[in-house]
């Protein structure tokens, strides 16, 4: 079997096993992580943090969202074709949903002092302890991350969390992962 193939095949164990947990249940576990991360130097002296507007399966960032973006500068990202764009949130009265796959994004102009960001928060299907990441397969991620030099932090569920994915060359690592 390939390694597409082994990612794929990991793809749809974890998005069944997603399934099998409440809105609740991830909004707890998500709160522990996040918990995690509060303490973590590297968040604690950050200034930009970028990280994403959850969708329904994922590690929940809306209330962390609306918890900090007044201390600190929070960027989103956006889709625009094969690519992510960066985007100030300055409150949820002005995120709008996304055209090609219905995420909530920032309606605000596009940040361009990516040099800037500390701290990135970043999704994921599946993560290793190698600090692997393992996405949805479209690499929207490892184009926007592989020129920052901004400390990369994966988040995930622990039936995400692996001794061991399969992960290619251009797959982009985390220099930590952080579970419930």
């Amino acid at each position: 079997m390939t390694i597409h193939e082994q990612k794929n095949v990991l793809r749809n164990q974890i998005r069944e096993i997603k399934k099998l947990y409440t809105t609740e249940y991830k909004a707890q576990k998500s709160n522990l992580i996040f918990q995690q991360i509060e303490t973590m130097d590297v968040f604690k002296n950050a200034d930009v943090i970028m990280l994403y507007w959850s969708l329904p399966d994922e590690v929940q960032t809306h209330d962390f969202i609306l918890k900090w973006h007044t201390h600190k500068t929070i960027i989103l990202p956006s889709v625009s074709g094969n690519n992510l764009l960066l985007k100030q949130f300055t409150g949820i009265e002005n995120m709008i949903e996304g055209e090609s796959h219905r995420i909530g994004e920032p309606s605000s102009e596009e940040y361009k002092n990516s040099e800037k960001i500390d701290l990135i928060i970043v999704p994921g299907v599946a993560f290793d302890k190698n600090n692997n990441r393992m996405g949805r397969g479209r690499g929207y991620y490892d184009r926007l991350l592989s020129p920052s030099n901004a400390f990369k932090v994966g988040v995930c569920f622990d039936f995400q969390f692996f001794e061991e994915i399969p992960a290619e060359d251009f797959d982009i690592k985390m220099n930590h992962v952080a579970h419930d």
